[in-house]
């Protein structure tokens, strides 16, 4: 069997300008993002809402994302055109592999923290009543794009050329802290960083939904899939 071509990882540039948007996005954005909208609600003399106020920062990260990365994102769609049968293979499994081990890690969760709630949860759960077109428009199609692109894309992708076990192991727990430190620091509680092993499993399939397809489309695709499904499982 002819060996599968993986996808071209990123340039040199699209690296350095990834990396910056990386690390705004993943450190910078969650504490800047209210006083900025603050701000400019206050200088156009309105207020803008919370729903508002997501949507605008996803659509904004969304368009950052592919002026940055349209290059990597035109060669990854050529390899999906080329390996479809394959992207679409990955996927499927992809989804099987993610609720049964989500289902078991959930499980020794539970016996860890106890009844220690995941407020990201919380907080697609309130927005989703509050406004729940525009969250559902964030959590299926903008959210996945610019986590795919950001953490298998850029992290993943380009760790996987010097070594393949330090690529899986640094995008999952970053993809994990992503999902939980800020509620940490917020509440100044550490046992909220118990709550990454609930992220490590997903960040473990898409990372390997992009390995075996070779297109970053495949994890987008699964992303996207499992998002819809668990919004559905809230309506």
């Amino acid at each position: 069997m002819a060996k599968r071509k993986h996808t071209a990882y990123m340039t040199p540039g699209e690296q350095v300008a990834g990396t910056a948007f990386f690390v705004v996005y993943l450190v910078v954005l969650p504490f800047a993002a209210g006083p900025l909208f603050r701000l400019a609600g206050n200088l156009l003399g309105m207020v803008i809402s919370d729903g508002l106020q997501n949507v605008l920062t996803y659509y904004i990260l969304f368009a950052v994302s592919v002026i940055i990365f349209h290059g990597f994102l035109a060669r990854t769609s050529r390899q999906l055109v080329e390996n479809l049968g394959t992207a679409c293979k990955a996927v499927a499994g992809g989804l099987v592999a993610l609720y049964g081990l989500n289902e078991l890690v959930y499980r020794l969760t539970n016996l860890l923290v106890g009844n220690r709630t995941n407020l990201n949860n919380t907080t697609v759960f309130a927005q989703i009543d509050a406004a729940p077109h525009v969250t559902i428009l964030i959590v299926v199609f903008l959210a996945p794009f610019v986590e795919e692109v950001l953490f298998r894309g850029l992290v993943f992708g380009n760790l996987r050329t010097k070594s393949r076990l330090a690529a899986y192991a640094v995008s999952c727990l970053l993809f994990a802290l992503l999902h939980v430190w800020q509620f940490a620091v917020v509440n100044q509680d550490i046992t909220y960083f118990l709550l990454m092993i609930q992220y490590l499993v997903p960040g473990l399939v898409l990372a390997g939904v992009y390995d075996y397809s070779g297109t970053l489309w495949a994890s987008i695709g699964l992303h996207a899939a499992a998002n819809a499904l668990s919004v559905w499982s809230m309506l």
